[in-house]
């Protein structure tokens, strides 16, 4: 298969499909919407998780694992939650196949082995953790409950895309319980803070932080937090979300606890999740016509060292001085890949890593070790330097601390560029058609006139971000008295 990909001015979408598959990323399965995640790209994966791990744990998180499956009568205990995922779900009706008597060597669903209550395979795990917290919680004593699970959900999508939306995905899921509102909301918010670091210094993507409308907010909650980024397609991306749950699902469970006073409480709730949506965000706001850029704090190998030479004599004195390479870059922390294959060609190695967007790049020959030197070739500008042995693992440092910090200012000045206020709806069009990006814009708060906007340009209210200013005006679309600005954009 050629490496070359459509470019991104051609075909977006295409340009997009086609690196997720040529960069080894993941591909899709005999299952329609599911896709395969591979190596290179579940790598990327566990790095992202081992940091979010990380975070969660130190704001006193612990894991724990919840079933697949959640009994129907419990799903729909919420009737907002259930009504909101419905159309998602997929449901276990059968417990057995047997051998069909009519096609010999087929199966079918055994009519005598219906489940006595129908299952839902979880879209989300609201239903069935609430349900089990109402045995956990008894007392104030119990309280905090701060609970995270890793998992994978299924949410039947009829149109798909490698990472961005498909029927079954992995995600994570916070599920945590409080004694009071305030404590509940200031989680919800710390948890958005939590996406929004990992987001910027991890991911170097910037994001801003908001508010979603009460029609954009997830099904059961109060209300729902989020980060929003922008691709460099001018569309925005949900990155992350967290929601205050209010006593909404402590009522339809009936988890209470005795407060201080001896009295009865409801619980307050959140849950807070990210997903591997996180995958095509990273691919889409750093990624070029070559192919991936990532940055390297979530690189699966920050650097790669590719032989050139001409023989196993030549072979060997390379392989000698790139063991203390390997050492050195390794006590530094920093992930190095020496490729030393004899089946692919230097030129076919360098395509392969800047497909992939393995950020550094160190080419060592004969002439090299002649000269003490090394070539570093850098995939985010592509650019090349001859550096001298002596000070590479400091040169190697630097430009990695270099990387990170240029993908997310590139990021940022493009985000910044592309958030244009407008007053009036003419306005408001003209910039959705011609420029995308973010629409700061007055809105009169009313469901009507969000969903009529929606209806003619097919952009949606991203967020109300948390630190607007009050500006009094008049609604982009109705004309009528506004208090401040929300973000409008077209979405993945």
């Amino acid at each position: 298969m050629s490496k070359k990909l459509t470019s991104r001015a051609e075909d977006y979408s295409k340009w997009y499909n086609e690196l997720v598959v040529k960069a080894d990323l993941a591909e899709n399965s005999a299952v329609r919407g599911c896709m395969v995640i591979k190596p290179y790209g579940y790598a990327i994966w566990e790095k992202m998780q081992a940091e979010l791990d990380k975070m969660f744990k130190e704001t006193g998180h612990q894991n724990a694992y919840f079933p697949l499956f959640v009994p129907k009568s419990l799903f729909e205990a919420e009737e907002k939650n259930a009504e909101g995922f419905a159309k998602e779900c997929a449901i276990v009706t059968h417990y057995r196949l047997q051998t069909d008597p009519d096609r010999p060597g087929k199966l079918r669903v055994d009519p005598d082995a219906k489940l006595e209550e129908e299952l839902i395979v979880r879209p989300t795990s609201e239903a069935i953790i609430w349900n089990t917290y109402r045995g956990w919680i008894q007392s104030y004593r119990d309280l905090p409950l701060l609970i995270n699970q890793w998992a994978n959900v299924v949410r039947w999508e009829m149109r798909t895309r490698l990472f961005l939306r498909t029927a079954e995905f992995l995600w994570q899921e916070g599920h945590t319980a409080h004694a009071t509102k305030a404590e509940a909301i200031a989680e919800a918010e710390l948890m958005n803070n939590v996406y929004a670091t990992f987001a910027e210094n991890f991911m170097a993507i910037p994001v801003i932080q908001g508010l979603k409308t009460e029609s954009e907010r997830f099904a059961g909650a109060d209300e729902t937090y989020c980060i929003e980024a922008l691709m460099q397609d001018g569309k925005a991306l949900q990155a992350g979300t967290s929601h205050f749950l209010g006593q909404n699902f402590a009522k339809a469970f009936d988890v209470k606890f005795a407060n201080k006073e001896g009295g009865q409480d409801y619980v307050w709730a959140t849950s807070w999740g990210v997903s591997t949506r996180l995958m095509g965000a990273l691919i889409m706001t750093h990624s070029d016509d070559n192919g991936l850029v990532l940055p390297p704090t979530l690189a699966p190998n920050q650097v790669v060292i590719v032989p050139i030479y001409k023989g196993e004599e030549e072979l060997h004195a390379i392989d000698d001085v790139v063991s203390g390479i390997l050492k050195d870059l390794r006590s530094k922390n920093i992930s190095v890949k020496y490729d030393n294959r004899d089946t692919q060609r230097p030129g076919a190695k360098f395509a392969q890593y800047e497909l992939q967007g393995v950020p550094l790049r160190i080419a060592i020959g004969p002439k090299d070790l002649a000269n003490g030197t090394v070539e570093i070739a850098r995939r985010d500008t592509l650019t090349k330097e001859v550096v001298p042995m002596d000070t590479l693992i400091d040169v190697v440092g630097n430009l990695l601390g270099d990387m990170q910090k240029s993908l997310f200012k590139k990021a940022l000045d493009f985000r910044d560029s592309h958030i244009t206020e407008v007053e009036n709806f003419e306005e408001f069009k003209s910039v959705l058609e011609n420029k995308g990006g973010f629409i700061s814009a007055h809105w009169d708060g009313t469901k009507e006139t969000e969903e009529k906007i929606k209806e003619l340009t097919k952009a949606t209210i991203r967020c109300i971000p948390l630190n607007n200013n009050e500006e009094a005006g008049v609604c982009v679309y109705s004309g009528k008295p506004s208090k401040e600005r929300v973000l409008f954009a077209k979405a993945y």
